[in-house]
């Protein structure tokens, strides 16, 4: 796909053309400010700028908290206190580290949500979606692995369970489980495995967002009516965008210090208000906690895993169909890592010729409910295994692959979409009447 059509770098000195020919920095840098964004981008495009800053964040205080950290099961639990209490500054580097990881994952769903009913995911941008999706994995495993770190009774028992579902896998499943583990169980080796991968993945989520960026500016971005910017000339192109510097980096610079004001809120008055007091109890393999649950980001696709259980229709079912082979763990596995393909599969699954959900009504309700599914998810997960929340959680989870494998492609089907404005510039215009195109 030929890009938007816009003013490129020119080098105007001898000293800028002599570093354009050997690094064209200086290119990169004015294309990325200057690249043309379609005007009519709402308030839910800010979350890009707010997951930069949470990465940046979290590479920044993981590495000086890296510094003062111990990744032996004797002393895990001691240098964190010894972070809290005696190094400088030592327990706010943790508290934005902790905090920051739920300002990551709060942003990025509702990033994710946003492509969903816009949908970015579709062509010509699925590459950029299976890109997010993979960059949203990692960042569940480095948030995992980092859970495991202080070693407290949550951190030790929650690597037990999760670790304990590479177990259920048919065959190879046991020897997985010891080559993630280094042993036979949760132990030192342990450990050092999670500490050692906490510290590198980072690193590869940072390159993966840099292709990620790179991938929608090759597109161009998506916007709120799915209407592409028009590309047969620049002076067309430019009734429909801006460009990124000053408008849209002010608007996202104003909507992050609001977002930080809240965090930093958080940060200092109430810090483990997302925790769990368990995490401060000394690793204990002989002591099992009452209840054990995963970080808040995490429960919607525990709940998933917990609800398939042996007395349910469809796992006795496949369980007999693969004669024993799929059991109700191994079900549970295939239901919580399906969730997330299903959701990364929408832009084959989705088969609406109009891409956002402001034209599609009957889409509107069913994702509205999707919203509700996944809110109710997260609150399940955190409830006891038992009635009446076993039956929610099921409930719940069918929806949600109902949703993205049966009402989805149907809807594309059966759907009357609203008429679309022609231009983005009309889109804008109906919005903001006086408005001048920019010159």
């Amino acid at each position: 796909m030929a890009g938007i059509p816009h003013d490129h770098y020119e080098p105007k000195t001898n000293g800028e053309r002599w570093l354009y020919r050997r690094l064209p920095i200086a290119g990169l840098i004015h294309d990325t400010l200057t690249i043309p964004t379609p005007r009519n981008l709402n308030w839910m495009w800010i979350w890009g700028i707010v997951l930069t800053f949470c990465l940046a964040l979290q590479i920044v205080t993981g590495i000086v908290l890296a510094m003062h950290y111990t990744p032996h099961v004797n002393e895990a639990f001691s240098s964190i206190e010894h972070i809290m209490r005696n190094v400088n500054g030592g327990h706010m580097i943790r508290y934005m580290h902790m905090n920051g990881a739920s300002l990551f994952f709060f942003a990025v769903y509702l990033h994710i949500f946003r492509g969903l009913y816009y949908g970015s995911y579709k062509a010509p941008r699925e590459v950029t979606w299976i890109i997010g999706m993979i960059i949203y994995l990692l960042m569940m495993a480095t948030a995992f692995m980092g859970y495991v770190l202080p070693w407290g009774q949550m951190s030790f028992w929650g690597a037990t369970v999760i670790t304990g579902l590479f177990g259920a896998i048919p065959g190879v499943g046991p020897t997985l489980q010891e080559w993630l583990l280094g042993g036979p169980a949760v132990d030192n080796a342990t450990l050092n495995r999670f500490f050692s991968l906490h510290y590198l993945l980072p690193f590869v989520i940072a390159g993966l967002v840099a292709v990620h960026i790179w991938a929608f500016h090759t597109t161009g971005n998506n916007n709120p009516t799915g209407v592409e910017v028009r590309r047969t000339s620049k002076e067309e192109a430019q009734r429909d965008t801006l460009p990124f510097w000053p408008y849209f980096v002010i608007k996202d610079l104003f909507a992050l210090a609001v977002i930080l004001a809240v965090f930093f809120a958080v940060v200092g008055f109430m810090p483990n208000y997302l925790g769990h007091p368990d995490n401060y109890i000394p690793a204990n393999p002989l002591v099992t906690p009452a209840h054990i649950v995963p970080e808040w980001y995490f429960l919607p696709f525990y709940a998933i895993l917990r609800a398939f259980t042996a007395d349910v229709w469809v796992v006795i079912a496949v369980e007999w169909l693969s004669f024993g082979i799929i059991d109700a763990k191994f079900f549970g596995v295939l239901a919580m890592f399906g969730a997330i393909v299903v959701m990364a599969l929408a832009p084959w699954l989705d088969t609406s010729s109009v891409r956002s959900g402001r034209y599609r009504p009957m889409f509107k309700w069913w994702f509205a409910l999707l919203c509700i599914d996944f809110v109710v998810l997260m609150w399940v997960g955190a409830m006891p295994a038992e009635e009446p929340y076993a039956t929610i959680s099921l409930i719940a989870s069918a929806y949600w692959f109902a949703y993205f494998l049966v009402i989805l492609p149907l809807l594309g089907v059966i759907e009357k979409p609203l008429a679309q404005p022609a231009t983005i510039e009309d889109d804008y215009k109906s919005h903001y009447p006086s408005a001048q195109p920019a010159e």
